[in-house]
């Protein structure tokens, strides 16, 4: 779990500017955001570039809490926009997020949505050292694959792959955590059920 002191979370990081939520009643305590992190399948990076310009990437993750730590792995290829733009400034955000359903009203300005997200901000680098990289890989392959078990089921990373990835960490300076809840028989809630595009062998919704 994380450590409140250690971390500007909605509770312990109001203090924090970055962490301030307008609607503090949808706000969430720490151990709900560090469940949120484990569960969610991927998140958002942004970075900025050159002239200030900003970025965004979806990616795989893994939120990593052992022992003190309060960070983030992610990888991507050795080269490429999201390092370049890490190695000239190390300032980072970090979003997830879930959408449950579609929640209608009489008035059209009051139609609204259930939803969940953490945002995280913080220093993002690349991970230099090969064993800490390595680690990081495997907990990325422990999450996504946990039915699959190095040495058994898949060859572990080896040195030479090492070379043709770049592994980052986010270090978590703060957070925020918020839910917007509403009852089960909410009057005529509904699911969009249809993925953003088609992917093959998947039968459409509906």
């Amino acid at each position: 779990m994380a450590d409140s002191n250690k971390v500007g979370a909605t509770n312990a990081g109001r203090g924090d500017p970055r962490s301030a939520l307008r609607r503090r009643d949808r706000g969430k305590h720490d151990a709900w955001v560090v469940a949120f992190l484990k569960r969610a399948s991927y998140g958002f990076l942004a970075t900025v570039g050159e002239e200030g310009q900003p970025f965004l990437n979806s990616n795989l993750f893994v939120y990593d809490d052992t022992g003190d730590a309060h960070r983030i792995y992610l990888h991507t290829h050795r080269t490429g926009r999201t390092r370049a733009n890490l190695e000239a400034a190390e300032k980072v955000a970090f979003s997830t997020v879930a959408m449950g359903r579609l929640l209608p009203a009489p008035e059209a300005l009051e139609f609204s949505v259930e939803y969940a997200g953490v945002v995280v901000f913080g220093t993002g680098r690349v991970v230099e050292d090969r064993e800490e990289a390595r680690a990081a890989l495997q907990v990325l392959l422990d999450k996504y694959a946990p039915h699959l078990r190095p040495g058994v089921d898949y060859r572990p990373t080896t040195d030479e792959e090492l070379k043709r990835t770049a592994v980052y960490r986010i270090d978590i300076e703060a957070w925020s955590g918020k839910q917007k809840e509403v009852p089960a028989d909410f009057p005529g809630a509904f699911a969009l059920e249809a993925p953003p595009v088609p992917f093959p062998g998947r039968a459409p919704a509906g």
